[in-house]
């Protein structure tokens, strides 16, 4: 048996590669949407992905099985638990080679046998694999995809349908049918490896490990979250749905096009390099988002394209846009270095953003605005600044950090609201009249935050600094926040 664990770092994601090299087919469980990259690996050891299973409907990225079951008839193995909500609609009907699994149902690539366990809680139609390598001699598994259902050192979040994709009054349900999904996990063998979803930096858990992979063992000492478990149904719940970052704008359009049909991608978009005199035209349109991924944000505060997002191209970059940016049919022109506009791409698809037109360099940039292109400013100033407008009541602070966060100590009177739900907030929540004050913790999502706020129009500060600067010099509140999460 061949085993291959593929990462996305931005989206904390793995996807992995089961092989039989008896018969040269493979299994990929959890692709995302560019499909070459694993084509590549399996090309590469002489294999055939000639099966796709999925453990969920994903919400934190595109599926890339239809991709596959549409380009090459390759056979999709998908949950049929869960109910018609939960039914993956898109492999319906006749048109793809898709087998839908009930718990305990099992198939087989070459020597290698795959076993259906339902596992719901973080949605309810969630399956994980039991692998077993029945061609080289094994009679159990070696291991198990959990998917969202365990994490190493986490449990996938039970609320996510309800604060991301807008399902009233399921995250507690959710919570005690992931208790009772516990002992599927727990009765298995000590030995048996454990092959998540996620890693650390993923949004679909609290505090998951950066280890790539586990063992039951391993979780069943360690695991904080499946610990809480042995303090009762009730207290595990409690426990287990507090203290969830907010998840990202764009989880619920993954649900949707998850669920209805990831649109095929084919191959990747392939931007134009812009001239400044290009540029220059690009910008009169209002149509158009620059996405300037620029890593010095002083830089782009200082001078940048009106109306620009600030998303650096570092591991914050996919939730940045997919938070922000809730029309995944504007086109976009990046600003961005030549040797990572391919790794940009990639990423943007990931979430579904396909009109990827063109892009310019930073040093194309700066000719732009030294022949006089259009600029813009975003002031930025200290925390010691920030206590002294709000002592003269001269603005409004807006505090983007998570909810958590903010609970365990924020500047009096601030507003939260989490960058990650910020379009949501600036709607319906956040005053037009006043000058916000914009902070996180340390200035990457507030500066993030500031960009989109002053494209949307409203007159922003960005805080530059870290929030343990303001403990130092002003009063800090704890409790809930001052403004309640939107759907």
């Amino acid at each position: 048996m061949l085993f291959r664990q593929f990462f996305d770092p931005k989206l904390a994601q793995y996807a992995y590669l089961v092989g039989c090299q008896q018969t040269g087919e493979a299994l990929i469980i959890d692709p995302l949407r560019d499909i070459d990259q694993y084509l590549e690996a399996a090309e590469a050891e002489g294999l055939r992905i000639t099966a796709v299973a999925e453990t969920h409907i994903h919400a934190d990225f595109l599926s890339g099985a239809r991709e596959f079951a549409e380009r090459f008839g390759t056979r999709v193995y998908l949950s049929d638990e869960g109910g018609e909500d939960w039914a993956s609609d898109w492999a319906r009907g006749g048109r793809y080679d898709a087998h839908f699994l009930k718990d305990r149902d099992t198939f087989r690539i070459g020597g290698i046998e795959v076993q259906a366990v339902h596992t719901p809680g973080h949605t309810p139609e969630h399956i994980s694999y039991a692998i077993t390598d029945r061609g080289g001699g094994a009679s159990t598994p070696i291991g198990i995809a959990t998917g969202d259902f365990v994490f190493v050192s986490d449990l996938g979040r039970p609320d996510l349908l309800e604060q991301a994709a807008g399902m009233h009054g399921v995250q507690e349900p959710s919570a005690r049918q992931l208790f009772s999904s516990l002992p599927r996990f727990t009765e298995l063998e000590d030995h048996l490896q454990v092959w998540p979803a996620h890693g650390a930096g993923s949004t679909c858990g609290k505090e998951l490990g950066a280890v790539p992979q586990t063992t039951v063992g391993y979780e069943k000492r360690y695991n904080a979250s499946l610990a809480a478990a042995d303090r009762g149904e009730d207290a595990f719940v409690e426990a287990i749905l507090a203290g969830q970052p907010e998840p990202q704008t764009y989880f619920a359009r993954m649900k949707r096009d998850n669920n209805g049909g990831v649109p095929l991608l084919g191959r990747l978009p392939q931007p134009q390099r812009l001239t400044v005199a290009e540029l220059g035209q690009a910008v009169k349109d209002s149509e158009v988002l620059i996405v300037d991924t620029r890593l010095d944000r002083s830089a782009f505060m200082a001078r940048h394209i009106p109306g620009a997002l600030h998303a650096p191209m570092n591991r914050s970059f996919n939730t940045v846009v997919g938070s922000l940016v809730e029309d995944e049919t504007i086109p976009i022109v990046l600003i961005i270095d030549d040797s990572r506009v391919e790794e940009a791409v990639r990423d943007l698809v990931r979430l579904g953003y396909d009109r990827i037109e063109s892009f310019i360099t930073s040093e194309t940039l700066t000719r732009y605005f030294d022949r006089g292109g259009e600029r813009a400013s975003i002031d930025t100033i200290t925390f010691q600044e920030l206590e002294e407008m709000r002592g003269k009541g001269a603005a409004e602070v807006l505090d983007v950090r998570f909810q958590a966060e903010f609970e365990a100590g924020h500047v009096p009177g601030a507003i939260q609201a989490s960058y990650t739900r910020l379009p949501s907030y600036a709607r319906e929540r956040i005053p037009r009249d006043r000058t916000l004050l914009v902070h996180c913790a340390s200035g990457g999502r507030s500066a993030a935050a500031a960009s989109y706020l002053a494209r949307a129009g409203f007159d922003v500060k960005f805080v530059d600094g870290r929030f343990d600067e303001y403990r130092k010099i002003g009063h800090v509140e704890s409790g809930r926040p001052t403004a309640e999460p939107v759907d």
